[in-house]
Order: C-alpha cells, then sequence, then structure tokens
C-alpha cells in the first residue's frame, strides 16, 4: 500500500493506493471517508490500482479554506496529476458521486468508465425527478444517518462500524459547504465512456424512481438495481456491488494482466 497528504489549494487531501494496474478511483459519501471502501479493497485491487481518499473535511483531510464541495473536483484533478494517473475509472458513492460526475465533465478525455452510486449529485433534476427528490427530502430530514444510509435489514454490526468510520469526519451533512454545479443529464452522455447507475431498490435518499428517470436522460447509460438493498449498497450487497464494477471495468478494457476477480454469485 501507498499512503501520503497531498497539499493541494486549501486542504490537505489524505489518500491510499493498493494494488497494480489500471486506476480505479473510489469516492466515498458524505457519511464515510477512505476506510469505508473496506469491503471492496480486495476484489477490486486484485487487476487494478485502487487510488482512495478523503475529501477535504473528511477522514484524515483537512478544509483549510472552507470551500467544501466547491473544491472537490480541483482537488481529485490535483490528486491524480500527483500520482501520474492520466486515465482512470470512477465510482462515486453518493456525495462522492458528485465529485466523479464533475471530474467527468471537466476531462472527460481522462476517464475510462463511470460509476453513479445510490446518487444524482452532480446531474440536474428535471421537474418529475423534482417531484420525488423533494418527496424524498422532506421524508428523511429528520432521520439519523443510521436511518438513512442503510436499509431496514441491515446488521446492528455494520450500523456500528459505519457511525465508528463516520466518526473521524470533521464535518457532516449539517456542516459541510459549497456545492456541486449540476448540468442536465443528457451532457453526460456521449463522451466516450461506459456509465453505470448503481442504486440499492431500498434507497430512501434517492428513490430508485428517481434514478430510473435520471438515468434513461443520460444517453448510453445503464442501471443496475440491487434488490433488498438501501442507499449504502456497497456496503449491504458488496459482492453484487463488486461484481457489477468488475464487469463495468472489463467493458471498458481497464484491467490489469491478472484479469477481474468476480465472485460468480
Amino acid at each position: 500500500m501507498e499512503s501520503g497528504l497531498l497539499a493541494t489549494a486549501g486542504a490537505e487531501v489524505y489518500w491510499q493506493a493498493h494494488g497494480e494496474g489500471p486506476a480505479i478511483v473510489l469516492a466515498h459519501g458524505i457519511g464515510g471517508n477512505h476506510a469505508i471502501w473496506y469491503r471492496q479493497l480486495d476484489a477490486l485491487s486484485r487487476a487494478n490500482r485502487v487510488i482512495l481518499f478523503d475529501h477535504r473535511g473528511f477522514g484524515l483531510s483537512r478544509d483549510h479554506d472552507g470551500r467544501g464541495r466547491d473544491a472537490f473536483v480541483d482537488d481529485l484533478t490535483a490528486l491524480l496529476d500527483h500520482l501520474g494517473e492520466t486515465k482512470v475509472a470512477l465510482v462515486g458513492q453518493s456525495m462522492g458521486a458528485g465529485t466523479c460526475v464533475g471530474f467527468a465533465h471537466r476531462a472527460p478525455e481522462r476517464v475510462a468508465a463511470l460509476a453513479i452510486c445510490d446518487s444524482l449529485h452532480g446531474i440536474e433534476e428535471t421537474s418529475d425527478v423534482n417531484a420525488i427528490m423533494d418527496g424524498a427530502r422532506v421524508r428523511t430530514a429528520a432521520l439519523g444517518q443510521i436511518e438513512r444510509v442503510l436499509g431496514a435489514g441491515a446488521p446492528r454490526e455494520l450500523a456500528a462500524l459505519y457511525r465508528q468510520i463516520a466518526s473521524f469526519n470533521t464535518v457532516d451533512r449539517h456542516s459541510l459547504t459549497g456545492s456541486f454545479d449540476a448540468p442536465p443529464a443528457a451532457d453526460l452522455g456521449g463522451k466516450g465512456f461506459p456509465i453505470l447507475f448503481l442504486s440499492g431498490v431500498n434507497d430512501i435518499i434517492f428513490p430508485i424512481e428517481a434514478v430510473r428517470l435520471a438515468q434513461a436522460g443520460v444517453p448510453g447509460s445503464f442501471l443496475v438495481e440491487v434488490n433488498d438493498a438501501g442507499h449504502s449498497a456497497f456496503l449491504e450487497a458488496p459482492t453484487q456491488f463488486n461484481d457489477t464494477i468488475l464487469s463495468l471495468l472489463q467493458m471498458a478494457g481497464h484491467v490489469g494482466k491478472a484479469g477481474a476477480a468476480h465472485s460468480n454469485a
């Protein structure tokens, strides 16, 4: 494993790199940090270089100038430049998907594949999507973080571990500053790389009905729905999540010599 702390404009960004091969970046959500991907590391690093990082204000990273989301794409660009990665596959969960979508708009030539997981961040809400999302925002506003991000059937020990990982973050959904740009869905397609939407059917933050509508507006994209999973499909259904990401990497021709480590589940 490699790791470091990169000084960017107004922040310090912690990162790790595991394995060798074409690079894949995992961008965490608002309750996570680099440690949240413990169920992905083994499967994804067998034939790829897996890059983890903490968004500024999360985990071991620091947001000195308080720009929050406004600087996430800048930070990711600086990190990939620092690591010498010219083309990467991007996997973003919830908040992290907004970072990945923003990077894909800015530098499509550097993207081999894009996975938007349990999220519509960085995509403009049409009127029909907005109606569904407004309802979801009202219903979930008063819920605690665990109730929001894990499905009702998630094991108690998973909730306990999630709380422990989140406790290292400086900011949360109430204090995070900045915002993502949100161009129309159609602007994301046709850039020369495959786009996957992957969502838990029981996600209460980004209801599957809204994801279906948004995905239909992105030319050339496809949707994988994970049954019996909520907002954190990567934690709640890791085998299906990992196999889907590995298939995306194969589709993009972005797999190293060792070959993808599918579970055949």
